[in-house]
C-alpha cells in the first residue's frame, strides 16, 4: 500500500463536500449503448476498508494467457468468483478457478450495494483485477462472449489508485477479428471529446456501468500510465447466462 498516495487522497477527500455522493453521469453512446458513471458510489472510508481486505485476503494470481497464438503473462493479477452451478468462464486460453461468494463475505456486501444502486440488475459472477502499478493494464477488448448474452450489463467498482478507462468505437463490419487483451492500448486519444471515443477517470469508490450494446459496438481498455504508482483493485460484476 502506498501510504503517501493514501494520505494525499484522504486529504483531498476531506476538502470535498458530501453533496456529490451518488451523482450519476449518463453517457449515451448511440445505438442503444450507454455508460453510467457514479464517481462517488461508496463512502470514502468504507472504500478503504474494502481495499485493505481485498488487497490482503483475495488469492491473487497472474496467469499465462494466449493472445494471437503466443503465450504472455497477464499484465495484472486476477481472481474469479461465481455463484454455484454456472458454466465455466474462459478467456485468452485461461480458465480461472471459480471461488464462492461465501469464501469472501465482503464481496457479497459490495454486490448488494451494486444491486441496490442498479435496480433490476442480477449479477452472479465477479472478475477481480489488481493493478500493482502503472505498468499493469488491460488492452483493447470487448466482453462480448455469448455466455453474457447480446446486451450484457457490466458493473465496475474501483478501489485505490485512480486509473483512466477508455472507450473507442469498433470499426465497421469489414474489421477482421478483434483486439485481444494482450494488445497494449494505443497512445492517449488526442481528441477525447470525439463521439467515437470517451475517457473516464475511475476513482477510489467509484462505479461504472456499461449496458445495452456497448460490448457489441465498443472496445474498452485501462492503459499503462507511468504516473500511476499505487495499487488499484477493480471488481467487474457480470451475469452469466445459466
Amino acid at each position: 500500500m502506498n501510504l503517501a498516495f493514501r494520505a494525499a487522497s484522504e486529504a483531498a477527500e476531506h476538502q470535498r463536500s458530501d453533496g456529490g455522493k451518488g451523482r450519476r453521469v449518463v453517457v449515451d453512446l448511440g445505438n442503444e449503448s450507454q455508460v453510467v458513471h457514479v464517481p462517488r458510489f461508496l463512502l470514502f472510508e468504507d472504500s478503504w476498508k474494502y481495499f485493505d481486505y481485498l488487497n490482503k485476503h483475495i488469492p491473487w494470481t497472474r496467469p499465462t494467457i494466449r493472445v494471437f497464438g503466443r503465450s504472455h503473462i497477464q499484465p495484472r493479477e486476477t481472481c474469479y468468483v461465481a455463484s454455484a452451478g454456472l458454466p465455466g468462464v474462459a478467456y485468452s486460453g485461461y480458465k480461472p478457478h471459480a471461488y464462492s461468494w461465501d469464501d469472501y463475505p465482503p464481496l457479497k456486501d459490495i454486490l448488494d450495494a451494486v444491486h441496490k444502486a442498479l435496480p433490476g440488475s442480477s449479477f452472479n459472477s465477479l472478475l477481480l483485477n489488481r493493478y500493482k502499478g502503472g505498468n499493469d493494464y488491460v488492452g483493447w477488448h470487448s466482453d462480448d462472449e455469448k455466455l453474457y448474452g447480446p446486451t450484457p450489463e457490466i458493473a465496475s467498482v474501483s478501489f485505490g489508485c485512480d486509473r483512466e478507462f477508455l472507450l473507442k468505437k469498433k470499426p465497421s463490419k469489414k474489421f477482421q477479428g478483434k483486439k485481444g487483451e494482450g494488445e497494449r492500448p494505443s497512445k492517449r486519444p488526442k481528441m477525447i471529446e470525439h463521439p467515437d471515443q470517451h475517457s473516464f477517470m475511475l476513482k477510489h469508490g467509484s462505479l461504472l456501468l456499461m449496458r445495452g450494446y456497448t460490448q457489441r459496438d465498443w472496445f474498452h481498455s485501462v492503459p499503462k500510465r507511468a504516473k500511476a504508482e499505487a495499487v488499484r483493485i477493480n471488481l467487474t460484476f457480470r451475469r452469466v447466462l445459466e
